[in-house]
C-alpha cells in the first residue's frame, strides 16, 4: 500500500517539475486517451441500449459528475447572461452529440476520426459567413485542400455515401457551429457556466426523444454509461487544462495521434482495419487545419498588445 502511495506521489511530482510546455502535452495526450475510450464505451454501451438513450445518460450522468464542483464554487458560477446563445449552443449541442454518437455505431472508428478532423474548417467557413471575419488566399487553399481530404476519405461515386458518413459530417458542422457559439458566449460569460448549462440543457432535449425508445439499462450497460460519463469529464478537464498552459496552436499537431490510437482500439475490439485512402484523407485534413490554426494565431497575436499566454475560452 505504501509503495503504491509513494509510487503516485513520484508520478504527481515528476509532473510538477515539467515544464508548462511538456505539462501541456502530458495533459492533452491524457484528453486524447479518455476521449479514444469513451469512444470505445459509447458502441459498447449502444450495443444494449438505443443511442438516444445512451446520449440522453451521458448528459445526466456527467452532471452528477460535475455536482461536487457546482457545489463547493456556488450558483454564481454559472450565472446566464446571454439566455439565447446559450439555447442556441444547447441546440446545435444535441444535434452534434446525437450525430456523432450515432456515426460511431455505423462506420468504423477511424473514418469517423479522420472527419471529425474537419471542424476547424467548418469553423473558418463559418466566421466567415457568420461573424464577418475576412479570410485571405492562403486559407482558401488551405480550407479546398482539406475539403479534397474529406472527398478522399468518403469517395464519392466510388463507395456508396453511407448514412454513417453523412452523421460524421453532420457532426463536424454542428460542432463547429457550436464552437462559434462559445467564441460569442467568452465575451458574456464564464468558461464554467458554458460548460455546466451546456450539460443542463441537454438534459431535457435528450430525454423527449429517448422517452420514445426507453428501457432500463443492464448492469453492464450502467458501467458504460458510468465510463462515458466520467471518461468525457476527464478529457475535457485534461483538455482545458492543457490549453490554459500554452497556445492551442502548439498543441494542434498532436491531435493526430488520434487516428492510430482509434485504428489500434477498433482493430483490437471490432476488427476494424481503416482503408489506405482514410489515412491519405485523414492526414490531408489534419494539415489544412494545422496551417488554418497556425494562420488563426498569428492574426490574433498581431491584435493583442502583448503575447502573454492566457487561458483559453471554451
Amino acid at each position: 500500500m505504501k509503495k503504491k502511495l509513494f509510487n503516485s506521489l513520484w508520478i504527481i511530482q515528476f509532473f510538477k517539475l515539467q515544464s508548462s510546455q511538456t505539462k501541456a502535452i502530458i495533459l492533452n495526450i491524457l484528453s486524447i486517451v479518455f476521449f479514444s475510450i469513451m469512444v470505445i464505451f459509447i458502441r459498447k454501451a449502444s450495443e444494449n441500449l438505443h443511442i438516444l438513450e445512451v446520449v440522453f445518460f451521458r448528459n445526466l450522468l456527467a452532471f452528477i459528475v460535475m455536482l461536487p464542483i457546482l457545489t463547493s464554487t456556488g450558483l454564481a458560477a454559472i450565472k446566464m447572461n446571454n439566455t439565447k446563445l446559450f439555447f442556441m449552443r444547447g441546440f446545435f449541442g444535441a444535434i452534434g452529440m446525437l450525430a456523432g454518437f450515432t456515426c460511431l455505431t455505423l462506420i468504423p472508428l477511424a473514418q469517423a476520426t479522420a472527419i471529425s478532423f474537419s471542424k476547424p474548417i467548418f469553423i473558418t467557413i463559418g466566421a466567415t459567413i457568420f461573424l464577418g471575419e475576412i479570410i485571405k488566399a492562403r486559407r482558401i487553399a488551405a480550407i479546398i485542400l482539406g475539403v479534397i481530404g474529406m472527398l478522399i476519405i468518403v469517395q464519392p461515386g466510388v463507395n456508396s455515401f453511407s448514412f454513417g458518413i453523412m452523421l460524421a459530417i453532420i457532426a463536424a458542422l454542428a460542432h463547429s457551429l457550436n464552437a462559434l457559439i462559445v467564441k460569442k458566449l467568452t465575451l458574456t460569460d464564464t468558461p464554467q457556466a458554458i460548460i455546466t448549462w451546456m450539460v443542463i440543457i441537454l438534459i431535457p432535449i435528450t430525454f423527449i426523444p429517448a422517452v420514445a425508445v426507453w428501457q432500463w439499462p443492464s448492469f453492464e450497460t450502467w458501467l458504460y454509461l458510468w465510463g462515458i460519463a466520467i471518461l468525457g469529464t476527464l478529457a475535457h478537464y485534461s483538455w482545458t487544462k492543457s490549453c490554459s498552459m500554452v497556445e492551442i496552436t502548439s498543441l494542434q499537431a498532436i491531435e493526430f495521434i488520434k487516428l492510430p490510437i482509434m485504428a489500434l482500439l477498433g482493430w483490437m475490439i471490432f476488427s476494424e482495419i481503416p482503408g489506405t485512402w482514410t489515412w491519405i484523407g485523414g492526414f490531408i485534413i489534419f494539415m489544412s487545419t494545422i496551417y488554418i490554426s497556425h494562420r488563426e494565431a498569428k492574426a490574433t497575436n498581431s491584435l493583442k498588445p502583448n503575447h502573454d499566454v492566457q487561458e483559453p475560452k471554451l
